[in-house]
């Protein structure tokens, strides 16, 4: 369906911002994103928007016209990720995780709130990390890893652009390509590895003393939070399965059948992830996914009519799983029967291309709405899942590599206490990159 955020009349600017200013080594504050709150037009409703990179930076696009509105210009292979409080993302790039402020917002007044929106910018704000990873938003916490030093850095979701911010920090004892999500009792769950070998993960308490832990999961990568906060960890043989103080192990059916990449929902105990099981194909095109029942610890295995890759899972506003195929189609899974009950065509058959940084299509939900990129048409899609309709395309003039967004709204949990991350590759090539 629709949202209603999307069919309301939209207020927002169309002026372009391209000025890029230099990020500071300390995170000082950007006057021009002052500026802009200072010049903000006040909208009748939300208005989300969309972030898509490129070969020379990044696009914001509004989520309901899917015209241009901000064109940000960085140099590099850039990763988007969202920051969980309806407003910013935070850009993986050289020298750390850079806030970009994609222009939409609510501020609560009462029993209502008021929108707005303004040009998009790319602050001057960076969380350092010598090598930036995973980013976890989850219940208005945000937790970043960095690869090269194995560092955990946890801050409110509503205070990443403010360079004066608390943060929670944690160190692993040895740098690894690893990931941390943080719950809302302030449990923090954490990989444990090496830069060698990803081998368990470790559960800590809101003062980092250990509630639980497990070396049984090798190959460590991704995770996924399903209802009632229970966080699935990939491993190259299942996952782990961490909820209500103890951690349970899932076995793949298969000796190796490996995990990396998960999409969850609140709305369904069962996460949708990724599934390979040939250890030594150099780039494997699947066509299985796995759906992971935390409540039950079962793994079930599900075909496809063709292959996908780590830019193709998706989760429903009722939780469907949603998988991008290479033939062009949304495969629509029930998670409760774990079976596929529908195909949606929306673009051309396309070919996983055999560099993970190469342009291929990817899907990403917003607003009730599922956005399919297209690089061999340099063109993006906004499908209503309920009804398989394509409700509105247009031409882009950049090939898009990467796509996020973010609401406009208040997010939920963006201020508590003081919140697919798909990235994935060819295992074999994981080591040779920070942020997959």
């Amino acid at each position: 369906m629709v949202a209603l955020g999307l069919v309301l009349p939209l207020l927002a600017l169309t002026a372009c911002s391209s000025g890029e200013a230099a990020p500071s080594a300390d995170g000082a504050a950007s006057q021009t994103t002052e500026a802009a709150e200072n010049q903000a037009t006040e909208e009748s409703t939300y208005t989300p928007r969309l972030t898509i990179t490129y070969d020379g930076g990044i696009q914001v696009l509004d989520a309901g016209t899917l015209e241009t509105v901000g064109q940000l210009e960085l140099d590099g292979f850039n990763r988007l990720n969202g920051a969980g409080d309806g407003r910013h993302l935070l850009v993986s790039t050289a020298g750390g995780f850079r806030v970009l402020d994609a222009g939409a917002w609510a501020e609560p007044h009462g029993d209502h709130s008021h929108y707005y929106s303004a040009d998009p910018e790319l602050t001057d704000v960076v969380l350092e990390a010598d090598k930036p990873g995973h980013v976890v938003a989850h219940g208005g916490r945000v937790a970043l890893f960095d690869d090269g030093t194995g560092e955990v850095t946890v801050v409110d979701a509503s205070s990443v652009a403010d360079p004066g911010r608390e943060a929670r920090r944690y160190s692993t004892p040895e740098a690894h390509h690893g990931v941390a999500v943080e719950l809302a009792d302030g449990t923090l769950v954490v990989s444990e590895g090496t830069e060698e070998a990803r081998t368990g993960i470790r559960v800590l308490d809101e003062n980092d003393e250990e509630i639980a832990s497990s070396d049984e999961c090798p190959g460590v990568h991704g995770e996924a939070v399903a209802a009632d906060e229970a966080v699935l960890i990939g491993c190259e043989d299942g996952g782990l399965i961490y909820k209500d103080g103890a951690i349970t192990k899932v076995d793949s059916p298969d000796a190796y059948g490996r995990v990396g990449n998960q999409a969850g929902s609140e709305e369904s105990s069962v996460v949708l992830g990724d599934y390979k099981s040939d250890p030594d194909a150099e780039l494997e095109r699947p066509t299985r996914v796995s759906l992971t029942d935390t409540e039950t610890g079962e793994m079930t295995l599900v075909d496809l009519p063709a292959s996908y890759t780590f830019r193709s899972l998706a989760r429903g506003e009722d939780g469907e799983a949603l998988v991008l195929g290479t033939d062009g189609q949304i495969h629509v899974i029930d998670p409760a029967s774990k079976t596929l009950v529908r195909s949606i065509p929306v673009i051309d058959e396309w070919e996983e291309p055999d560099e993970w940084q190469s342009p291929r299509p990817a899907i990403f939900m917003l607003d009730g709405s599922a956005y399919v990129t297209d690089p061999a048409e340099r063109a993006i899609h906004a499908v209503d899942i309920e009804t398989g309709e394509t409700w509105l395309s247009t031409e882009l003039d950049v090939e898009p590599i990467e796509i996020n967004g973010i609401s406009g709204n208040v997010e939920e949990g963006s201020t508590k206490y003081g919140e697919s991350d798909a990235h994935d590759h060819n295992e074999h090539a994981e080591d040779e990159h920070s942020a997959e």
